[in-house]
């Protein structure tokens, strides 16, 4: 896989804006709860403040992966793709799962903004490689932990 970071305009949005509230709100935070630590003396055994400080480390770090993600990223509307039935980034596919005989909707969408629990999943992932380029109606069959799954493709659309 390559270092190229692509995103969608949703995902891209979403990202721009945790950057905003890492720095509009929680920087400030910290940084009063540090200068709040500070005040009630001995540092070296002031559990707020060390607390505070790996805090701030973890925010910061944050900060300059979203800065330097979001400045590299190439930011892909899926509707100007025109891929038709045809799965390729940002498509929403809705999978049928030929064992268990549920439904199954997914959105391959790239690494920094895939979110399992919001049906978003990177375009690295066993399943969004197996899609990538199949058309509804195809079926697909994927090694995942639980052993080999079989899935027919019943929609793909975008949004």
């Amino acid at each position: 896989m390559s270092d190229r970071i692509v995103l969608t305009q949703e995902g891209a949005q979403r990202l721009r804006g945790e950057l905003d509230r890492l720095k509009k709100v929680e920087r400030p935070r910290i940084i009063e709860a540090i200068a709040e630590a500070r005040a009630h003396g001995d540092l070296s055994e002031n559990a707020e403040y060390h607390a505070a400080r790996e805090e701030q480390g973890f925010v910061e770090a944050r900060i300059r992966q979203l800065e330097g993600s979001l400045s590299g990223a190439e930011v892909v509307d899926p509707l100007s793709l025109n891929a038709g039935s045809k799965v390729v980034f940002g498509a929403h596919v809705t999978l049928y799962d030929v064992d268990t005989e549920k439904e199954t909707r997914y959105q391959i969408v790239g690494e920094l903004e895939a979110d399992v629990s919001r049906g978003q999943i990177s375009l690295g992932s066993p399943i969004a490689r197996a899609l990538l380029g199949k058309n509804e109606g195809d079926e697909i069959s994927v090694n995942v932990p639980a052993g080999q799954k079989t899935y027919e493709i019943v929609d793909v659309e975008y949004r």
